[in-house]
């Protein structure tokens, strides 16, 4: 049920005339609902929390993600899209932002070059003894590796919302200089606005972050989330125990507009920041949701991160936070039927509670049904309603059921095929404020198997909790907390952080902690592909707090710096093991900068380490562990023995003379103060050469193509050569 616009009846309005673009029938039917109440004058953007508005320029714009065609890059491209008020993001892979004025929306059907539209679905947020634990500390310091890595000249990048800029933990040791490269307030409105985007406020370089101190107070009023993550990845603790992992790194920030389209348009920003500067990237993302996606890897927004990922970008993203509640069920059908209670989260305890909605997914080529039956406590039928099949269920369903003086409000969006996997699938969102009243999902299907995910829905739609199905008598049949992984943290490229306890040694000599976090959501992606990836620690890590933040939390101590005391607290979550790993892969990158994305993941998992608490991991992975604790000091050993020949390199020319070589190679004069070249074989076998007066030795080097990587002013530079006898 939309709140901006109150149906007592059954909609049977045709589609839109959409043309041959692709759009689920939940954003078809968000389009005409606006579409009628602006006919009728009564929407008002201003208090519309559950849909992804944006005011720029003093004009509300609707945010979309579209994936575009040919006819869209060569002939409606950007500027001819923006000459009609609409702001048009960068695209990546085909996939693009696209932000609508509300005036317009009525010509949507005239987007050309767009194969599929898709509302930008709203999303939710979900170390002293931490870093120990994964060995991170040995890394800081160096210990029998060629140097400390502690992230210097690589870049994290943090989308999230609660940035204190003024934080010491974000100074470097010295408490000089910020660490911060910029920030982009995406809520903040009087700009100005990052190069190529138009809205929001950047603030770039320590005078403008330090006037600005904080981002803006937004849906979650002041908070601290950012301010503690992004400390977690990288805060130098600012003299006390509280030191994060790649504490040596340069920060990105962006506190984003908790929608898709704006969680895209961040991914770019700090793309171009990273190759302005010639830094790699690695980008946490302590936030997902269920409301949104295909939960498949088939996403627009799994897609932009493996284009970006082939990029040289780094994604982690905490795996969820619902491992402990039993929100999912899995049902194989032979023409028979499902029952289950619907648990409801509490009215009382959130303002914006709505009701319950409940996803599901089904086979490719095959159909379900689903409905509900109202129940009082003595488990009788007061009434239910019909069926609803996800092949035929062409129009949204927006009405209610009446069970006495009781009101039970529902609504339905199914697609037969979506356009972007081809399942049928179906969201029934419900509410019911009497708690003496029992909502249980039925369903059917003639054959196949169909996924069910219970999760709370919010009037500003960024409910990210799961609620039980229950066994309410004979009949029916409980859920489980299998399949629970949420977007985007299901996609491909991203390395999904599960959460547990770090372990250590207390006063008496005992080894306690260590176990899983009975809140880390479990796997695998209900495709059967393994997630999560690794874990790390997440219960009760110690980290900075926003000293703007309006939030409660319980101080663990503080820090005075320009007369202002800056304080640290422990917050539990799979938000606090994401950035655990995202400050490794930076640690990963300043040893060698010359790795692709997918080896960072390939060599996390690796090695990652397993103890009697994990138990044996199984080849393919552990849908609880992935595949071990997160080993900061075995992964960065690895990484000092690989090198991809395949990450793109800067436009800096490297011409390494005579090519071929026989007993040297020569290189021009910018590179003779560089120690050492990196020579790859055809087999990623690499040999390091000292530089000596502009020469390398390559004598000894057999017949053979060979690339040569030169760290340079912080970037990594290469060529490929050729040796003859």
């Amino acid at each position: 049920m939309r709140n901006f616009i109150t149906l007592f009846a059954v909609f049977a309005m045709g589609y839109l005339a959409f043309g041959q673009m692709a759009c689920s029938q939940s954003d078809r039917q968000t389009i005409r609902e606006i579409l009628e109440a602006n006919k009728k004058g009564n929407f008002n953007p201003s208090i519309q929390k559950q849909l992804p508005l944006t005011q720029v320029n003093h004009l509300w714009h609707l945010s979309f993600l579209a994936k575009t065609n040919r006819e869209f890059n060569r002939e409606f491209n950007r500027e001819s899209y923006e000459k009609q008020g609409l702001l048009v993001g960068h695209p990546i892979n085909g996939i693009v932002s696209i932000k609508i004025p509300l005036h317009s929306l009525a010509k949507i059907d005239q987007l050309q070059g767009v194969e599929y539209l898709s509302l930008a679905h709203k999303m939710s947020p979900q170390l002293d003894k931490a870093v120990h634990d994964v060995g991170a500390d040995s890394v800081q310091q160096g210990i029998a590796l060629p140097s400390a890595y502690r992230g210097k000249n690589v870049l994290i990048g943090v989308t999230d919302w609660g940035f204190d800029y003024t934080h010491p933990v974000f100074y470097d040791s010295l408490l000089n200089q910020t660490r911060i490269i910029a920030a982009w307030d995406q809520f903040k409105t009087n700009g100005p606005p990052p190069n190529g985007f138009s809205y929001g406020t950047e603030y770039q370089g320590q005078a403008a972050l330090l006037a600005a101190g904080s981002d803006t107070a937004n849906i979650y009023s002041y908070s601290t989330h950012g301010t503690h993550v992004a400390s977690i990845a990288g805060g130098t603790g600012a003299g006390s125990i509280y030191r994060g992992v790649a504490y040596d790194a340069n920060f990105l920030f962006v506190t984003f507009l908790v929608d898709e389209a704006a969680v895209l348009d961040a991914w770019d920003w700090m793309y171009q920041k990273s190759q302005a500067l010639g830094k790699r990237l690695v980008i946490n993302m302590s936030w997902g949701l269920y409301h949104f996606g295909t939960l498949d890897g088939q996403s627009l927004l799994s897609q932009a991160i493996s284009a970006y990922t082939d990029l040289g970008v780094v994604f982690v993203n905490s795996a969820g936070n619902n491992g402990n509640v039993n929100f999912h069920l899995k049902k194989t059908f032979s023409g028979n039927e499902l029952k289950t209670k619907i648990d409801f989260y509490s009215y009382a305890s959130n303002p914006n509670m709505w009701g319950q909605s409940i996803h599901a997914w089904g086979e490719v080529g095959q159909t379900f049904s689903n409905g509900i039956i109202v129940k009082n406590n003595a488990n009788a039928t007061l009434i239910e309603s019909p069926y609803y099949a996800t092949h035929n269920t062409n129009a949204y369903i927006d009405t209610f059921l009446v069970a006495g003086t009781d009101t039970v409000f529902y609504n339905i969006a199914a697609d037969s095929a979506h356009p972007l996997n081809q399942k049928p699938q179906m969201r029934l969102r419900v509410k019911c404020t009497n708690t003496a009243l029992k909502i249980l999902l039925k369903s059917t299907a003639p054959a196949g198997t169909v996924h069910y995910w219970n999760v709370t829905e919010l009037t500003n739609d960024v409910g990210n909790w799961g609620m039980p199905f229950s066994y309410s008598g004979t009949g029916t049949t409980p859920g489980d907390a299998d399949h629970g992984i949420s977007e985007p943290s299901c996609s491909d490229d991203v390395i999904s952080v599960a959460a547990y306890a770090p372990s250590y040694t207390t006063a008496g000599g005992a080894n306690v902690g260590g176990g899983l976090a009975s809140f880390s959501s479990h796997g695998p992606r209900y495709d059967g592909i393994m997630k999560p990836d690794i874990a790390a620690p997440g219960v009760s890590i110690a980290s900075a707090i926003s000293s703007f933040t309006d939030a409660n939390y319980t101080s663990v101590g503080s820090v005075n710096f320009n007369n202002t005391t800056y304080a640290f607290a422990k917050f539990s979550g799979t938000s606090m093991a994401g950035p655990v790993v995202a400050g490794i892969c930076a640690m990963m990158l300043e040893a060698n900068p010359w790795l692709s994305a997918q080896q960072v993941k390939s060599i996390i998992q690796q090695t990652a380490r397993t103890d009697n608490l994990t138990g044996a991991i199984p080849v393919g992975g552990s849908p609880l562990w992935g595949m071990g604790k997160v080993n900061a000091y075995a992964a960065v050993k690895e990484a000092l023995n690989l090198v991809s020949v395949n990450f793109p390199s800067p436009s800096i020319p490297l011409l390494p003379y005579p090519n071929p070589c026989n007993k040297e190679i020569r290189l021009d004069a910018r590179f003779h103060a560089l120690p050492y070249g990196t020579v790859v074989d055809q087999k990623g076998a690499i040999i390091k050469l000292p530089i000596l007066d502009g020469k390398i030795n390559t004598e000894f080097l057999k017949e053979g193509k060979y690339t040569l990587v030169l760290n340079f002013e912080g970037h990594v530079v290469r060529c490929d050569f050729v040796k003859i006898n």
